[in-house]
């Protein structure tokens, strides 16, 4: 139920800005204004403000199948403040969106249940979680030195490395968990 709600909530925050009922550059990370303005709301309202309908829907579509995996825990990810610290003092860096939450559930979900297939785009068959979570890891780490694009690489990247660390900081006995269900 509490990741229906999430879902609701960031769709709405997300249609309302989209329509320009919301003004979404006053809801979007920006470190500069959080750190020097002291605009702390942009800490949380960010998740709720999606880039365009393809963001917020492959990002509530992950939250959706992978949020109930990780409920069942307990362990719920949070903000990375190496973001702040990072982007201080740069009033050109701006971010939107679930996705660094939605990588950490994503992980985390892996974490718990490592061969559980993840259906990526044009790939018709399911990749196993553990292939699925070093090969996401390289790519996002990579794409985030390159720096090309306008994408949140390093978001995904910290997030996916949150959800694995933040449960196994809560309960060290998910590690035996995860090796026994590789069968180790």
């Amino acid at each position: 139920m509490i990741t229906i709600i999430l879902i609701a909530i960031t769709c709405l925050v997300s249609i309302l800005c989209f329509t320009g009922t919301l003004n979404g550059n006053k809801l979007m990370f920006n470190a500069y204004s959080v750190w020097h303005r002291k605009e702390w709301h942009r800490i949380l309202t960010h998740g709720l403000v999606h880039g365009g309908w393809g963001h917020l829907f492959f990002n509530m579509l992950t939250l959706y199948f992978f949020g109930r995996v990780v409920l069942k825990t307990g362990d719920k990810p949070w903000f990375d403040a190496r973001v702040l610290m990072k982007f201080k003092d740069d009033w050109n860096y701006n971010a939107v969106g679930a996705s660094g939450a939605v990588s950490a559930i994503l992980f985390a979900s892996i974490l718990f249940e490592p061969k559980m297939g993840i259906y990526i785009y044009l790939i018709p068959i399911p990749v196993p979680g553990y292939i699925f979570a070093p090969l996401y890891l390289l790519y996002c780490w990579y794409m985030a030195k390159r720096n090309m694009d306008n994408i949140g690489h390093s978001a995904h990247f910290w997030g996916a490395v949150y959800g694995i660390v933040f449960p196994l900081i809560c309960r060290p006995d998910i590690f035996g968990h995860f090796l026994a269900q590789l069968g180790l």
